[in-house]
């Protein structure tokens, strides 16, 4: 048996670490003296623990350790193949955002270097008044948190095209977005996912034509923030204001790119003239 010290040490977790995890069910000591409440733990927890370091290495959070360690047996190794085919892709998800704030970071540095400022960007971006025609859609309407988009989107999309299949509908367009909330919220936003078709069946709905703000932005989704300001900005200058839910429509399929600058997203802001009142002089 070891003590919860000499184990601390071989495992390099802290001892109130191990306490914790006490607490929480994760690992438990093998013994504990009941006179003076010295904690024990035999030499195959090692091994457990070290485990569990692993998987801690691997970004899991510790409820997530849980669920793992809880696999019945015979099925924790496909429990833990699962898992971890998640985690990869969440890892390999924050990989790319560190590796294009990078690309970000290098580009602001350049521009400062040249006496540029940083956010000139927003105003190459350029806004078209353009007519929509109506479109029948195909949709699925969810409240989505950020951390939910990425996932949600393949998700919905693929539902959306496998239904198409089966109820033998004709597609007429690309993938849409359209954003119904009226202000931002952390916790969920009201999201419709979208595919035009040219049929009306159970599950469809018509989309208004109309006059539109439009950009197209080339570049990663993270960026389509910068697309909204400048077009939000425009309506304002311009007169005019939303009269609809903004939506995205996306031109490149990006499991096709290559790269993030190889997206192309059209981003339509549905408006109206601004009706001026009439001025009344004594």
């Amino acid at each position: 048996m070891l003590p919860i010290g000499e184990f601390s040490k071989l495992c390099e977790v802290s001892t109130k670490t191990l306490r914790y995890y006490d607490e929480i069910g994760l690992i438990h000591p093998d013994q504990i003296n009941p006179e003076n409440g010295y904690r024990y733990y035999s030499i195959g927890q090692l091994k457990r623990m070290l485990y569990i370091n692993r998987l801690k290495s691997y970004h899991f959070s510790l409820d997530e350790i849980k669920e793992i360690l809880a696999g019945e047996p015979g099925h924790s190794d496909e429990k833990l193949y699962t898992a971890l085919h998640r985690k990869r892709r969440e890892v390999q998800h924050k990989l790319d955002m560190y590796h294009h704030a990078l690309n970000r970071m290098d580009q602001d540095i350049l521009s400062l270097e040249k006496g540029i400022d940083v956010m000139s960007y927003l105003n190459r971006i350029e806004v078209q008044l353009v007519d929509r025609a109506p479109m029948h859609l195909l949709f699925i309407r969810r409240m989505m948190s950020r951390e939910d988009y990425a996932l949600g989107y393949g998700r919905y999309f693929s539902g959306l095209y496998e239904q198409i299949a089966k109820e033998k509908l004709t597609l007429v367009g690309t993938p849409m977005t359209i954003y119904h909330s009226s202000e931002y919220n952390p916790a969920g936003n009201d999201t419709e996912f979208a595919l035009p078709v040219k049929e009306r069946v159970i599950g469809t709905r018509d989309l208004e034509g109309g006059r539109c703000a439009k950009s197209v932005w080339k570049g990663s989704y993270s960026d389509l923030t910068s697309v909204y300001a400048r077009l939000r900005e425009w309506i304002e200058e311009e007169g005019y204001a939303l009269s609809q839910s903004p939506y995205e429509i996306y031109v490149t399929d990006p499991n096709q790119a290559t790269a993030a600058e190889h997206l192309v997203t059209e981003v339509y802001f549905p408006v109206s003239k601004k009706q001026i009142k009439n001025a009344r002089y004594l």
